[in-house]
């Protein structure tokens, strides 16, 4: 009776592991548990003990799953079954169906049935579902020997389904300095605005945007940015997307002063990054020259950037560099408005 009980649990015991899957890495070890997705050139498996692994694709010679997994290849199917993968070769076997063998550099994405369902879910959202971002606030305060008061806020949400893209943001900075004796206001800034993209096909996008932007220190009251143009995403991965932009825009701006306010019309060539060097620090950064097509020879340059290291699921330590730059300012004005600032940022929305 002993003897039948122990072979029951042996069998039990290793029926379990047939059914996990299993990857094995090039240098022999094995590593068995659920697999999740890819993410980045890592694969993520749910193992038991260790709870999420994640493992350079590049060090991986062997798969084997039981569940069915959702392959994505490079022309855009989605295929679904379970996966066996060895050397540079891929076999997926749906249900019913016939066996799909591809090369594995055809896979751009693996998803579990969890992971699948949550991400067609997050492609065609409601108006006021699929928004993520963060809010991120920075502030100094020093007295004795020096008076300095800084205070930096800012808002960014980003919406993105299977064919569009909405991004909003907000920022302000105020500081000031009063060490002299006579307290002195050091950067006064206000901006905000809204980007629409629609993809046009798999590298193509249209865009639509508007800008405002106040700053105190070069006498601007208010600049009103409205324009749109063609994109093309360079690079699109779950790691880095790299985006190229090209349209015009009308330029509306009001500084102190008489006779001052003006209108143009501009074109607008530039560029964002956002790349994630791991799982904890990410950079976001963009660049677009505004050549003024009204009055030849001025032009605008905008610079952000963004490097966001996760100190929690919710909480991450922000440093972000700022640089607006106009040709031609109302005289007796900078041209030049670079600000540095660095805070704590709280992630808003529904976390991965």
């Amino acid at each position: 009776m002993k003897r039948l009980l122990t072979c029951t649990v042996l069998l039990i015991a290793l029926a379990t592991q047939t059914l996990a899957d299993q990857i094995t890495l090039k240098n022999g070890d094995r590593v068995t548990g659920k697999i999740v997705k890819t993410d980045g050139g890592k694969l993520v498996i749910t193992t038991e003990l260790l709870g999420d692994v994640s493992v350079d694709l590049g060090a991986i010679s062997n798969i084997t799953t039981d569940q069915p997994l959702y392959v994505t290849l490079e022309d855009g199917r989605t295929v679904s079954g379970t996966l066996t993968a060895s050397a540079d070769k891929v076999e997926l076997r749906p249900a019913n169906a016939n066996v799909v063998a591809v090369d594995r550099s055809a896979i751009r994405v693996i998803r579990s049935e969890a992971e699948h369902v949550a991400y067609q879910d997050s492609l065609e959202p409601g108006l006021l579902e699929g928004w993520s971002g963060g809010a991120d606030v920075g502030f100094s305060l020093t007295s004795g020997s020096s008076e300095t008061m800084n205070l930096a806020i800012g808002l960014a949400g980003t919406r993105e389904t299977r064919n569009d893209k909405t991004t909003i943001y907000a920022s302000s900075i105020y500081s000031r300095d009063g060490s002299s004796g006579d307290s002195e206001t050091t950067a006064n800034t206000i901006r905000g605005g809204v980007r629409y993209d629609r993809d046009i096909n798999r590298k193509f996008f249209a865009y639509g945007f508007t800008d405002l932007e106040h700053n105190g220190l070069q006498d601007l009251t208010l600049r009103f940015v409205l324009g749109g143009g063609l994109g093309y995403h360079a690079i699109r991965n779950e790691r880095t997307q790299l985006d190229l932009l090209g349209g015009l825009d009308w330029n509306r701006e009001y500084f102190r002063g008489d006779f001052n306010d003006r209108s143009s019309m501009e074109a607008q060539l530039g560029q964002t990054l956002s790349h994630r060097f791991s799982s904890r620090v990410s950079l976001k950064e963009q660049l677009f020259f505004f050549p003024n097509l009204t009055d030849g020879g001025t032009y605008r340059i905008n610079f952000d950037a963004a490097l966001v290291t996760d100190i929690s699921r919710r909480i991450a330590w922000q440093l972000t560099l700022s640089d607006r730059y106009l040709s031609d300012p109302p005289p007796g004005l900078e041209k030049n408005d670079l600000l540095l600032t660095t805070g704590l940022k709280i992630k808003l929305g529904k976390m991965k």
